[in-house]
């Protein structure tokens, strides 16, 4: 069944114009990247023999209950070690990325491509760093988890080498259809071909409401701090307050497709209210708190009405029992 588009308002129209257009700009300056992990496994379920002996506890049915045991101490120096390069990894390429309608891949501009390699392979040399530290002290980790488990502990649980149990990989995988297939069957490339678009003009709505989340999230929190408690009493609040709001300003720069004329106005307002502030005159000085929190309020309530009013395509997607069965 063929996907059906609704009528569209005037309004509809000029918006959709407008995404085509961030969509084009977004084809062709970003390409798809793909991130992924291998690491080693922390629990396991329990075998169907240990449930049926764990329920009797609990006068039940062992196989009506789940259960697993814990094989890694995750709160080991050695452990976290490990865990804490992978979230910084993660955490640089989501920060340097928009989304895309596809699990595992986001997209980054095309001129960073060896500035994305470049990092990844630095954060590889720091994981194969850190899963030496880990073998070094995996026998000792493994003897705790032989005394915290009890007859539950079973050593073949444990890898015997760690070399293939700790892995980061990455690529940059087309997301066009292959040419070959224009040759091939010209109309399933066209149909792929429309997907793609399909996908890139979601990207653009994904990436949009990604950065009006981010700055209503980030302005809501520094008024409400600003804003005081109910008694007029002035909130404790972190430089991150602040400083989380100027990495957002120059992100937005870094990575703004230009879809949304309103959303470029509203940060470009909450940029120049932000601009030389400065956390502890925030502190110091009262009017300036109370200022920025009034100018701020009225900023959040843009944001939401951005929220509010803006236009989506509304794609009727065909039913999904009825594809299965043939649209019978």
């Amino acid at each position: 069944m063929a996907t059906v588009l609704e009528p569209e308002s005037e309004s509809s129209l000029e918006s959709s114009v407008g995404t085509q257009a961030a969509s084009d700009r977004l084809r062709a300056n970003f390409i798809a990247c793909r991130l992924s992990f291998t690491f080693l496994g922390v629990s396991k379920t329990l075998t169907a023999d240990q449930k049926r002996l764990a329920a009797q506890s609990f006068d039940a049915d062992g196989e009506s209950i789940s259960a697993g045991k814990k094989l890694i101490n995750t709160k080991h120096d050695a452990w976290k070690a490990l865990t804490s390069i992978r979230s910084q990894a993660t955490k640089f390429w989501k920060e340097n990325s928009l989304p895309y309608p596809e699990s595992g891949i986001r997209l980054i501009e095309q001129d960073r491509i060896e500035q994305f390699d470049s990092t990844f392979a630095d954060f590889r040399e720091q994981l194969e760093a850190a899963v030496r530290m880990f073998d070094e002290q995996f026998a000792e980790i493994k003897e705790s988890a032989r005394i915290r488990l009890g007859s539950l502990f079973d050593a073949s649980d444990y890898p015997s080498s760690l070399e293939d149990e700790f892995k980061i990989q990455w690529d940059f995988p087309s997301v066009d259809p292959p040419n070959y297939l224009r040759r091939l069957n010209p109309e399933v490339y066209a149909e792929q071909a429309r997907r793609v678009s399909q996908r890139f003009d979601e990207a653009v709505d994904l990436a949009e409401s990604a950065f009006v989340e981010e700055l209503d999230k980030l302005v809501n929190h520094l008024a409400s701090r600003l804003a005081g408690d109910e008694d007029g009493k002035p909130k404790i609040f972190r430089d991150s307050a602040v400083t989380n709001m100027s990495e957002f300003f120059t992100r937005f720069r870094e990575l703004n497709i230009r879809s949304n004329d309103q959303l470029d106005e509203l940060v470009q307002r909450c940029e120049s209210l932000m601009q030389g502030v400065q956390p502890q005159s925030l502190r110091d000085d009262d009017s300036m708190r109370r200022n920025l929190s009034t100018s701020l309020s009225a900023v959040q309530s843009s944001l939401d009405q951005l929220v509010v009013d803006r236009p989506r395509r509304r794609i009727l997607r065909p039913n999904r029992a009825a594809d299965q069965s043939g649209g019978q």
